[in-house]
């Protein structure tokens, strides 16, 4: 039984007081140029779970009880408006931002909290930093180092969060810039790049720490249309590897082609979900379909 099963529906406190057949039936799609996938791979994949989860930012409520399933090793794409709570939602599961009511857990172990009878009391820092190297985020803007070069940024985490030697570290930034098609660009810094090739860069820092689950918020909607690609064969080939991926993204034809579970959000929660044929194809929600027509219409 999930550790979710167990009542946590009280606001937290302060600190103070793939299935079978998922991921591997892909394998005789492979592009070999794209990389290994031994050295795409993270950490073995986790089971994601979220239960009644509640955001409110003042009096605007962005997540109204959302409940989500992602199984091991399988790959779930977010679709939805904009302001339907699809970044919200992976932000509170690598708990950069706090529930104000609910939980997420990672394999049963609750991120952020710990649980005590009914009651959710928040962890230290420290331990918060500790249970997030499990998760990978790569978000919209890069978020990259200026200062520091492709390689010093796929190495940092690695440094200070695992404790990494300084040598064993860049050799693994140095492997995974080669597998993103950067190795090359090992000594450029992100000024000097271009927006695909920074996003790139910020996957291969998100890998490095070899994380279970990786979050991807949007990560071609700050990127020129003919570099969108670049990305995605990235991402393309992570979907193979088995570490569990949730992506939120507006590339729908990405979705179908990639995903074991496709989850449609509209007003902070979960309007539909369901197989890329159930909900891509065959929305069975009316608002489904107008969201997909006016996509396709676009």
């Amino acid at each position: 039984m999930s550790v979710l099963d167990t009542s946590t529906g009280s606001k937290p406190t302060g600190s103070d007081g793939r299935p079978d057949g998922g991921p591997d039936a892909r394998a005789e799609d492979r592009d070999p140029r794209t990389g290994t996938r031994a050295a795409l791979q993270g950490g073995k994949g986790a089971r994601v779970e979220v239960r009644g989860a509640h955001k409110s930012y003042w009096d605007l409520e962005v997540l109204r009880g959302v409940d989500l399933t992602v199984e091991p090793g399988t790959v779930t794409a977010v679709l939805g408006p904009s302001g339907s709570g699809k970044s919200t939602l992976l932000r509170t599961i690598n708990h950069l931002e706090a529930l104000d009511r609910g939980a997420v857990a990672i394999d049963g172990e609750i991120i952020g909290y710990d649980l005590r009878g009914d009651l959710l009391v928040e962890l230290p820092e420290k331990k918060v930093l500790a249970q997030r190297t499990r998760v990978g985020m790569v978000f919209q803007q890069f978020h990259l180092f200026g200062h520091m070069t492709a390689l010093q940024n796929v190495a940092e985490a690695p440094r200070r969060a695992l404790g990494v030697p300084k040598r064993e570290a860049l050799a693994r930034a140095q492997e995974l810039l080669e597998v993103v098609g950067l190795g090359a660009k090992a000594d450029a810094y992100p000024r000097r790049l271009s927006g695909g090739q920074q996003q790139r860069v910020a996957i291969a820092r998100a890998l490095a720490l070899r994380p279970q689950v990786l979050l991807f918020d949007e990560p071609t909607s700050a990127l020129d249309p003919e570099l969108v690609e670049e990305v995605l064969s990235v991402i393309r080939e992570l979907s193979r590897a088995g570490t569990t991926l949730l992506i939120v993204t507006h590339e729908v034809h990405f979705a179908r082609d990639v995903a074991d579970q496709v989850v449609f959000m509209d007003g902070g929660r979960i309007v539909e979900q369901g197989t890329p044929a159930q909900v891509i194809d065959a929305p069975r929600h009316e608002r489904t379909r107008g969201f997909l027509q006016r996509i396709h219409a676009g």
